[in-house]
């Protein structure tokens, strides 16, 4: 009896590690794709993709590859977008694994059926199809459904997510108030600073700030291969970062009052400059708004033509009921942020966090997956009953002990160390069985 495919949503990043994993562990399975080609958001193109013409990855490219295929020595060591979308594309094209995929393809419903398989619907060409797979992995994306924060009052003036953002012609000669304080909201400041007439930041909470190169090195690549503790990593990074760049009290921000790693750092060496130099001009949280005028709390106004919503991302499976995701708060609730403890042969690929856990980490995620469902189309029942008890006990601390801020963006942050110890635990333990 021939073995049903497993359907794969997302040709991005993810959805191509997964795939790779897949036809590694010779998996049948069919991918589906909204966009023409791969690579995801990367693809500047791709009518679904949030990214802006300015936008370089945040991690060098050293701590991101996949180890399989690294980059090209001629790639700098921040890429641009367009030079991840030609490495996703290049990728796809060594492996072969374009072949995998239904391309500008909708999918709009994911329900499971009897014997744990799944009822999978989407748009093909606006035609509606349906089939029946042995199950669904989810791969399409964490970053591509603005969270939009509802604002005092209504302005009179231009609002727009950041996911808008292409150009920064689009701030020419305009008074420009950008809400937020991450990594993109520092990056659009910085392009907004060369054609604005004005560029203010409304912060509600303090950032770490992390250069890009420090000695001429990527930042993401000191300390090489030697793991520190956690505690003595976190504070001899916070005193090296405060050695170089000072706090950000001294550049008008507030200060975090957390530890560095609890939330994400702004990964940007122009900010602060410009901060610093006045051209950027730090504002506090909004009050209130009337026509083009803000007020502050700290009840300082001013006017502006354009409001730029860097508020960044929710969650988004809109072809999956929340319920069959054990959804819990801002994010489903998964074993090692996968696997479902309610609905088997259902998969949840990349929603996860960490500094410098890059796309090899997703990869071994992917590996995971890939190697479970191998043991099952083997007929390995003792290993995988095993596996998807310790998926109900769900026991594993990939938080490493940190105390993760509560907010939507950390509700799927792990620790990389300690999040990488519990996937080779079971990638062991899987080889053992499959050998």
């Amino acid at each position: 009896m021939t073995q049903r495919p497993y359907a794969l949503i997302g040709a991005g990043p993810m959805g191509l590690a997964t795939a790779r994993q897949l036809q590694k562990y010779g998996i049948p399975f069919e991918g589906f794709e909204l966009h023409s080609d791969v690579g995801g958001l990367w693809d500047i193109d791709n009518p679904h993709s949030t990214m802006y013409e300015s936008a370089h990855l945040i991690s060098s490219k050293h701590m991101t590859e996949f180890t399989e295929f690294p980059m090209s020595e001629g790639v700098p060591t921040y890429p641009k977008h367009s030079d991840i979308r030609d490495y996703f594309r290049d990728y796809s094209e060594h492996f072969n694994l374009k072949q995998y995929f239904n391309f500008g393809c909708k999918v709009t419903s994911i329900a499971p059926i009897e014997d744990n398989q799944w009822q999978v619907k989407w748009l093909d060409n606006e035609e509606e199809r349906s089939e029946v797979f042995a199950g669904v992995l989810i791969a399409n994306g964490n970053l591509h459904t603005p969270n939009v924060p509802q604002l005092p009052n209504s302005f009179d003036g231009e609002i727009l997510h950041s996911c808008e953002y292409r150009s920064p012609e689009l701030f020419k000669n305009k008074r420009v108030l950008i809400l937020g304080c991450g990594n993109s909201a520092c990056d659009i400041a910085v392009d907004a600073v060369h054609y604005a007439q004005s560029v203010d930041i409304s912060v509600r909470r303090g950032y770490y700030f992390l250069p890009k190169f420090v000695l001429g090195k990527p930042i993401d690549s000191l300390g090489g291969k030697n793991k520190l503790p956690k505690s003595i990593k976190s504070f001899t990074e916070s005193l090296l970062i405060k050695l170089l760049v000072g706090k950000p009290s001294d550049y008008g921000l507030p200060d975090p009052d957390y530890k560095m790693y609890e939330s994400h750092p702004v990964i940007n060496s122009l900010a602060l400059h410009h901060l610093g130099h006045g051209d950027i001009k730090p504002r506090k949280d909004i009050q209130s708004i009337e026509g083009q005028t803000v007020t502050f709390i700290d009840n300082q106004q001013a006017d502006y033509d354009l409001i730029l919503l860097a508020t960044g991302y929710k969650l988004d499976f809109p072809f999956a009921d929340r319920q069959l995701l054990n959804w819990k708060q801002d994010a489903p609730d998964l074993f090692l942020n996968v696997f479902n403890p309610t609905q088997k042969n259902l998969f949840v690929m990349g929603m996860i966090e960490a500094a410098g856990l890059g796309w090899q980490g997703r990869a071994e995620q992917a590996q995971l997956v890939a190697m479970l469902l191998k043991l099952k189309a083997e007929g390995h029942q003792n290993t995988v009953d095993w596996f998807e008890q310790q998926v109900v006990a769900s026991k594993d601390d990939i938080t490493g002990g940190m105390n993760y801020l509560k907010v939507p963006r950390m509700a799927y942050y792990v620790h990389k160390q300690s999040y990488l110890d519990s996937l080779r635990k079971y990638t062991q333990k899987f080889e053992a069985t499959l050998s």
